[in-house]
């Protein structure tokens, strides 16, 4: 199976003890059991005790008559220096220490499972949150976050429901299977050929069911993200759906979505009912129709005696029980599959900002930002001599600027001219289609992914925070900081007495999101976090357009502050925050239509006098 080749190698030493510890533990059966042959014998005086009058040697041809002769042989000694009753005794003995080390054996091998089980989960998930971390903005905006985070919980726990837990019976099963089987054929090879021509049926009714039960599962597991991204909306919109008085349209929507799960889940588990009833069945089917050929092989052909037809149908008995947890494994495991479908969706999706083979080194930022023909659409760009049938508008069209180290370059325009999209081509977050950009003459594509973005500072309108504590928020990405470093961070963003106006000063959390800080705040905190990250290129999205007045002015100080000796871009709403920029570039519909100093804009009829016009 894929999914164990994948993931079970760091594992196999205790795959290879589990393996180990299940042969022992069906030998130590065979043995076991074979104790009530001559247990039968002495209660029921069949006589074939008294038929071994010594010794056989041993002969490859007949090891059957041989072990047969000796076991007799054996007991009728027992027998004869100890009595019928004591040596009753003996043999419940020996039982009772066979089936002792048998069930030590059967623990020991599912113990030996428990590690590659938890083991290989956690691997997963590890796996898939190290490949959200990699993937580019682009695959987020394409996917829900309910989705994702249903794939990394219940996907994941379905794996670990229906694949790990069967792991056990994919590697005890099948040996048990084949030393009972062995077994089996040794003791009446007729009697066991006449009971296989069953198994295959068995095999098919198993199937035939195993394959409905995976599609019914990948739609179930579909239903369970769509149940997910509900509650995700709904835990990010509860102001807005308490505004509008809405709880009872989207408790209307929430229950038909968790409505229609349920009952793809109640098919699913229906039909995953099934095995058990069925495999009883046929099982007991088989042991009837054993019965009956094995009765005429005793009571006829004399080929058997009823001790050893008795022995037999323990072992058979023992086979079963095998064969109904691998038929189990079958129900499962199609449920599993579908689920590692979904997760691969996440694993194997292409992370188009690739990293070069020999990327250039860029320690410092010396000379200036450089747009060189940039053209930029989101979705794929076709192969050469593909036709374009994305229908995918081009975002920015032909961009050529520069900017100057050490010098504030403001972006302007309404929304959805591209201002957010030109910026993030300068961390990569998205690659372009055409033309290049380049730091100091290096084109981005050729730089190593972490140097470039150690270069950067971000400061966005939405300030992204943790549910950590103001400490540790502060220090995100710094692992060296001192508590000095991170004070003075603070005291320049105008965050110092906030903080130490809080609970526990800087091991205060600030909730989910920064949720107990107001907006104001939260953006000082970030601006804390930029300063002490202390990066050459600076870019701000609107970092104060967001902000009541006073909030603004705090703000807007710690910016400045912020952006003394950097290379600065700027996105600003409000034309009064860049009035100072070196350059204002003003995008409209994917180009540069005007650049210049704001007084120099001023003067021109044009869209940035436009703006300003409305703003005044």
């Amino acid at each position: 199976m894929n999914v164990l080749r994948r993931f079970v190698p760091p594992y196999k030493k205790y795959l290879v003890l589990s393996i180990l510890f299940n042969i022992l533990s069906a030998v130590l059966n065979i043995f076991s059991f074979a104790a009530l042959i001559p247990i039968l014998q002495i209660l029921f005086q069949t006589g074939d005790a008294e038929a071994a009058t010594g010794y056989m040697a041993w002969d490859w041809g007949n090891m059957q008559g041989v072990l047969m002769n000796n076991l007799n042989y054996y007991v009728t000694q027992l027998i004869a220096d100890y009595g019928q009753t004591t040596t009753l005794l003996f043999i419940g003995i020996f039982l009772a220490l066979t089936t002792a080390m048998k069930t030590g054996a059967y623990f020991l091998s599912s113990a030996t499972i428990i590690p590659i089980r938890t083991g290989v989960v956690r691997d997963i998930r590890n796996q898939l949150y190290r490949k959200i971390t990699s993937l580019p903005l682009g695959f987020f905006s394409e996917e829900r976050k309910g989705d994702i985070i249903a794939r990394m919980s219940g996907d994941v726990q379905e794996v670990e429901t229906s694949i790990m837990s069967s792991l056990d019976m994919l590697f005890k099963n099948p040996i048990l299977i084949i030393v009972y089987f062995s077994t089996l054929l040794f003791v009446s090879w007729q009697l066991t050929l006449f009971t296989i021509i069953f198994v295959p049926i068995f095999g098919w009714f198993m199937g035939l069911v195993g394959r409905r039960l995976k599609q019914k599962s990948i739609k179930a597991q579909a239903l369970w993200s769509d149940t997910m991204s509900q509650v995700e909306e709904t835990l990010g919109g509860l102001r807005i759906i308490k505004a509008f008085i809405a709880e009872e349209k989207m408790n209307r929507r929430f229950d038909r979505i968790n409505t229609n799960y349920r009952n793809d889940i109640m098919k699913v588990n229906i039909r995953q009912s099934m095995a058990h009833p069925m495999s009883e069945f046929l099982g007991t089917v088989m042991i009837i129709i054993v019965l009956w050929f094995g009765g005429i092989l005793v009571l006829t052909n004399k080929t058997i005696t009823g001790p050893t037809f008795i022995y037999y149908l323990v072992i058979l008995y023992s086979i079963i029980q095998p064969l109904k947890e691998f038929s189990k494994a079958g129900y499962n495991i199609p449920k599993g599959l579908a689920s590692m479908e979904r997760i691969d969706k996440i694993l194997m999706a292409e992370n188009t900002i690739q990293e070069a083979v020999q990327p250039k080194s860029l320690s410092s930022f010396e000379h200036q930002i450089e747009f060189r023909h940039v053209s930029f659409r989101y979705g794929e760009r076709p192969r050469v001599g593909e036709p374009d049938d994305s229908g995918m508008q081009w975002v920015l069209k032909d961009i050529n600027l520069t900017i100057p180290k050490g010098k504030t370059i403001a972006i302007v325009g309404q929304s959805g001219s591209g201002k957010s999209t030109l910026v993030d081509l300068i961390p990569r977050y998205y690659d372009v289609q055409e033309g290049e950009v380049l730091i100091d003459g290096i084109n981005v594509k050729d730089l190593g992914i972490h140097d470039l973005r150690q270069l950067i500072g971000n400061v966005n309108q939405e300030a992204i925070l943790f549910n950590d504590t103001f400490r540790n928020n502060i220090a995100f990405g710094v692992d060296t900081a001192t508590d000095e470093q991170i004070a003075e961070a603070a005291r320049i963003a105008n965050a110092y007495d906030f903080i130490m106006q809080s609970e526990q000063g800087f091991d205060t959390n600030i909730g989910d999101r920064g949720g107990r800080l107001s907006g104001g705040q939260r953006q000082r905190v970030s601006i804390a976090r930029a300063i002490l990250k202390n990066p050459p290129i600076l870019i701000l999205d609107e970092a104060t357009s967001a902000l009541d007045t006073e909030s603004e002015r705090l703000v807007q100080d710690a910016l400045e502050r912020l952006m003394k000796t950097r290379t600065t871009v700027a996105i600003a709403h409000r034309l009064s925050t860049i009035k100072n920029s070196d350059e204002i570039c003003v995008l409209h519909e994917g180009r540069i239509v005007e650049r210049g100093t704001h007084e120099e804009l001023l003067k021109i009829d044009g869209y940035y006098k436009k703006l300003h016009e409305m703003q005044s």
